[in-house]
């Protein structure tokens, strides 16, 4: 295999501190966040101008990058919001503002000229024409369309010179056009393009009839439904998963690689980051092994992973009730250390004390401790039989590997 020792950056998504945290403990080079309004995460928790502050500073002390995304497609009204963000943000040293709307990227270049900008998905590139355009308007990266095949990104990556190329390997997609989508805006009145998607793809629908006739076509049924049962999530896309094809992606100078995934939850994130920062790594060590991660995802998947466009025939990888029975459900995060073989945990599932555990650490690690080796605790020292969900409980173990910002999973 021709190995190429620069890997490309690993991008990942932070709705919160929290995220942001996990994101870097598990390898990400770089994490993309937003404020609480102008990015299409609006219902983030994000990042108040302080918290910025604290984000930049804990991702130095990973030798990591932030990305601060401002690419919401404004309304008029929501132009002098613009403007104040940018005042804010411009002092406040952020590696890259992600931007969309071209008024936008203008007044960035005008109040925060010192910042570089990348182009976010919803400008929905496609080819050279438009990349040089954007670098002729100061933009240093560009995300592909997802819409985009693999001989597409191939003829775009041969051609272009002097910014560099950014695409979506992991995550949820969307039935329109990278997010350009009104049905949220006609059923909720709440815009996607704002940041305020209610996301009613993802809703049940009953279909009345199973059997779709376009008007120019009569007496053939274009679209069919097949019912299951009661009502059906009939618009919600699969999701994307490319972690097979990380080589054909370095081999092919893409500069970064990126994670869909902003209000999902710490625990996917973890596992996601692990597994692409895990396949890079073992690309570079020439031990690439996609069945591996694979087999990872699936345990965390809800909708079924695909190739997306990127083949011209999709691949499926897994189906979600293919996996239900293996699935490890996640039972805790480590807050912090207490004492020596104390740690503090956060509950996230109910967590009957004597099943055997795994430790879900990085590099794909995830080491055995069977139950008679630990015990849990409440938080006045009590021992506890089971943690339930919610709590904070004190998990006592002599496990050399067990660390804070890791997670804690069960081994059936």
């Amino acid at each position: 295999m021709d190995i190429n020792p620069k890997l490309p950056e690993l991008l990942c998504p932070a709705g919160d501190m929290e995220h942001l945290q996990i994101a870097l403990a598990y390898g990400a080079d770089a994490a993309y966040l937003g404020g609480s309004e102008l990015n299409l995460r609006s219902k983030a928790r994000g990042f108040s101008p302080a918290g910025l502050v604290r984000a930049v500073s804990l991702a130095r002390k990973y030798n990591a990058r932030i990305y601060y995304c401002l690419n919401a497609l404004p309304l008029q009204k929501d132009i002098p919001v613009v403007e104040a963000h940018l005042d804010q943000i411009s002092g406040l040293n952020p590696d890259a503002l992600i931007v969309a709307d071209p008024g936008v990227v203008n007044l960035a270049r005008k109040k925060a000229p010192g910042l570089n900008l990348h182009l976010s998905t919803q400008a929905n590139t496609c080819n050279l024409p438009s990349i040089n355009f954007w670098k002729d308007q100061g933009i240093k990266r560009v995300n592909l369309a997802r819409e985009l095949g693999m001989n597409d990104i191939k003829d775009i990556s041969a051609g272009v010179r002097g910014i560099e190329l950014e695409t979506f390997v992991h995550g949820a997609m969307c039935m329109a056009i990278s997010g350009r989508c009104f049905l949220s805006a006609y059923l909720n009145s709440r815009s996607a393009n704002q940041g305020l998607c209610a996301h009613p793809c993802r809703y049940e629908y009953k279909p009345v009839a199973l059997d779709f006739e376009e008007k120019t076509r009569p007496g053939y049924a274009l679209w069919s439904l097949e019912q299951e049962e009661n009502h059906s999530k009939i618009f919600s896309a699969d999701d994307l998963c490319l972690v097979k094809y990380l080589p054909w992606f370095i081999r092919n100078n893409i500069h970064c690689l990126k994670i869909e995934g902003r209000t999902k939850s710490v625990s996917y994130l973890a596992i996601v980051t692990d597994v692409y920062r895990t396949a890079l790594d073992d690309f570079a060590r020439n031990q690439f092994n996609p069945f591996k991660y694979l087999e990872e995802l699936s345990l965390i998947s809800t909708r079924p992973m695909t190739s997306g466009f990127f083949l011209k025939k999709r691949m499926y990888f897994t189906d979600p009730r293919m996996v239900q029975g293996r699935r490890k459900k996640i039972l805790a995060a480590i807050l912090r250390k207490i004492s020596d073989n104390k740690w503090l945990v956060q509950v996230k599932d109910k967590w009957p004390g004597s099943i055997d555990i795994e430790l879900v650490l990085p590099g794909l690690k995830r080491p055995v401790i069977p139950g008679a080796k630990y015990s849990l605790e409440n938080e006045a020292g009590l021992k506890t039989p089971t943690a339930h969900s919610g709590m904070n409980a004190v998990f006592c173990c002599e496990h050399e590997l067990v660390r804070e910002n890791f997670f804690i999973r069960a081994n059936i």
